[in-house]
């Protein structure tokens, strides 16, 4: 493990030409180690399923809170696994799964654990708050089985639901996205606790807001189209995504040498 350090890293300008070039480098990475990429993909293709049959099985529904809430706790460190290969190959190291297996492990007693708290947290709330909107605007309205018929959201108060809880749910992403674009991958490399790198990933964001909002947004759509074909589409969204990240942290924060 790497000794603590002292130094505080400094936040560069992200250009769009930085996002091209990140996205160029994780295509470029997950190419050279597919197999990593989806190993670590078929876990999340594999949730989505759990989800998709929860909500749509008859008397499954149980099932839907505790499979959704496994991406937030093991989305960190699973992005660990391709943020290690991509620094592997960045810095002209072999590959070995068992190196990088163990590196995800490791993360454990150090600070990621706190970054996936953040997320679950953020994750429970904006679960509590969804509910909340949905008896606000539609606890009045006949039931109805909204996995089969979505006449009730073509009303104006489900219009109006759809519109509040997209709205409110664009500010928790954006959020969540502030403190988790770069910290992720520093938590990976250097020593440092999770609330210094939390700041220094909102400062990227301030720093270069239109590019880094962007990539944001970009990245959200990415995810919803490769989420259509039946999940299949993260098998390439996730790997090619997750490895990018790490490139662009790379080229977001430099630190002292």
């Amino acid at each position: 493990m790497e000794q603590r350090q002292a130094e505080r890293p400094e936040v560069m300008h992200v250009e769009v030409s930085d996002l091209t070039a990140a996205l160029r480098a994780g295509w470029q990475d997950f190419l050279a180690a597919p197999h990593y990429g989806l190993l670590f993909a078929c876990i999340y293709v594999i949730g989505g399923w759990l989800i998709y049959f929860a909500v749509t099985g008859a008397g499954q529904l149980w099932w839907t809170l505790p499979a959704a809430a496994g991406f937030p706790i093991l989305g960190p460190f699973i992005a660990c696994g391709l943020y290690d290969v991509s620094r592997r190959l960045e810095a002209g190291l072999p590959l070995d799964r068992h190196a990088t297996l163990l590196v995800i492990f490791r993360q454990k007693d150090r600070q990621i654990p706190s970054i996936a708290a953040v997320i679950v947290v953020f994750f429970l709330f904006w679960n509590f708050l969804s509910h909340m909107i949905f008896a606000l605007f539609l606890g009045n309205a006949v039931m109805t089985n909204v996995s089969s018929s979505f006449a009730v959201f073509a009303t104006p108060a489900g219009l109006t639901m759809l519109a509040v809880g997209t709205a409110i749910g664009a500010v928790f992403s954006t959020l969540l996205f502030c403190l988790t674009v770069v910290s992720l991958p520093m938590l990976l490399e250097r020593e440092v606790d999770f609330v210094t790198a939390m700041l220094t990933s909102c400062a990227v964001v301030a720093e270069s807001p239109l590019v880094m909002l962007a990539w944001g947004a970009f990245i959200a759509t990415a995810l919803f189209v490769a989420m259509l074909p039946g999940f299949f589409g993260l098998f390439l969204a996730l790997p090619v995504l997750g490895h990018a990240s790490w490139h662009l942290y790379r080229r977001a924060v430099s630190w002292p040498a």
